[in-house]
């Protein structure tokens, strides 16, 4: 779906532009192809209706915004990378997990100086910034994101006098206590196709999927940290079972259906997932908490920090493009679009707002972004072993008992390198 920008209605200010107004940005008679992702907001048209006007008024330049589908979008990128400068959008958004790919095709442009001209490079929130850099260079900032904590039934937790858990023990005795007590819930699931529920605890035990020198990615998915997280995450369900065997081959899907049921008592879930759960399921609103996913032996364990950039696609409106991704991604717009769709933004100053308003489901969600976000190996080669299933795979065999942890993890870890070495 395509829609043409053309408003010229007055905006507000210029959403949050953070300094460098000197040079002014000429765009009178030019426009300027905007990609968005479909489905992130519910409604993105009046927000972009507000940016076009803002925008054409701080440049003379219009936007067209047109829709893509996050199933397809991938390769539609790839296909006009390939066409050339006339085929991609002078704007666009970008999943992080991407920007390694489209960046080592130079497709995006490098826009460090302009970050740091605009004084925005303290303010990024450090594990989207790190996200969307490669080499030092960082392309495109930060818009949104998302990070997992922990989601807990609050009125089942005070009628037998639980806590949030703080560290692996208490989770693991929570977790059996709800067994005991609320046989008809599923105290916590480990679930097997939701990977980014298995990697906290690798990171939390200090593993890695992977470790980087120079050029070369090499697996780390078998050393002894992370197969001791493996093995604490996964014998809640095989030895503790505080997952029933229905659940090994869930995603997160399947996960967010059982919430919408009343099913689950406590489970790893998204920022975006207790506003979720209370839309389909308004029994549960005021009886949900959240908690970041503790350390294992206090503090964090690190979650996955996911979300978009806007990147500027090296087209002929280069200039103009970085006008557009400032206002959008900085001050006023980037704090509209954070409350429209129930993600972070990327900046700490408009994060820590989003921290003082001290809402209960939102704060832990908040504090696990700042302190303890992480990603995932910034190399294409990692989106072919997403693709392929590599760590759900290992997850499901160790679940279904037909590997050891040991042996799952040196299976994941050669298949991970396989694919590592295809990508050199």
């Amino acid at each position: 779906m395509t829609l043409g920008l053309t408003a010229t209605a007055c905006g507000g200010d210029d959403g949050g532009d953070s300094g460098d107004n000197g040079g002014k940005v000429e765009g009178k008679g030019k426009t300027l192809t905007v990609w968005i992702m479909e489905g992130t907001n519910p409604d993105p048209r009046p927000f972009f209706k507000e940016v076009g006007a803002a925008f054409e008024k701080k440049t003379g330049a219009k936007i067209k915004v047109e829709y893509q589908q996050w199933a397809t979008a991938q390769k539609k990128f790839t296909t006009a990378i390939e066409g050339g400068e006339d085929q991609v959008p002078d704007v666009a958004e970008v999943g992080t997990t991407w920007v390694p790919q489209f960046a080592e095709t130079e497709a995006l442009v490098d826009v460090t100086d302009d970050v740091k001209k605009s004084g925005l490079a303290n303010d990024l929130v450090e594990g989207l910034k790190d996200a969307g850099t490669l080499d030092g260079k960082q392309y495109g900032m930060p818009w949104y994101a998302g990070v997992r904590s922990i989601v807990y039934r609050k009125d089942i937790f005070e009628k037998h006098k639980l806590k949030p858990p703080t560290t692996w023990k208490e989770l693991q005795a929570t977790a059996k206590t709800l067994k005991d007590k609320e046989p008809g819930l599923i105290p916590f699931p480990v679930a097997g196709g939701a990977e980014m529920f298995a990697t906290p605890f690798i990171w939390g035990a200090g593993g890695e999927l992977a470790t980087q020198d120079g050029d070369t990615w090499k697996s780390a998915i078998n050393s002894p940290q992370a197969i001791k997280g493996l093995e604490f995450y996964t014998g809640l369900a095989t030895k503790d079972k505080v997952s029933p065997a229905k659940v090994n081959t869930w995603t997160e899907k399947e996960v967010g259906d059982a919430w919408n049921k009343s099913q689950i008592a406590m489970a790893i879930g998204g920022n975006w997932t207790p506003k979720a759960i209370t839309d389909a399921n308004p029994k549960l609103k005021g009886k949900l908490g959240a908690v970041p996913i503790p350390g294992e032996n206090g503090g964090m364990s690190k979650s996955f920090l996911g979300g978009s950039y806007l990147s500027a696609f090296n087209t002929d409106k280069k200039e103009l493009a970085w006008e557009l991704v400032k206002l959008m991604t900085t001050g006023e717009f980037a704090a509209k679009w954070a409350k429209q769709t129930n993600y972070f933004p990327g900046q700490n100053s408009e994060l820590k707002k989003i921290e003082g308003q001290k809402d209960p489901l939102v704060e832990p969600f908040a504090k696990q972004m700042i302190e303890a976000g992480a990603t995932v190996p910034k190399t294409k080669a990692y989106g072919e072993i997403q693709a392929s299933q590599v760590v759900t795979g290992m997850v499901q065999s160790i679940l279904t008992g037909k590997s050891s942890v040991k042996e799952a993890a040196n299976k994941a870890a050669k298949d991970m390198d396989e694919i590592f070495a295809k990508d050199k």
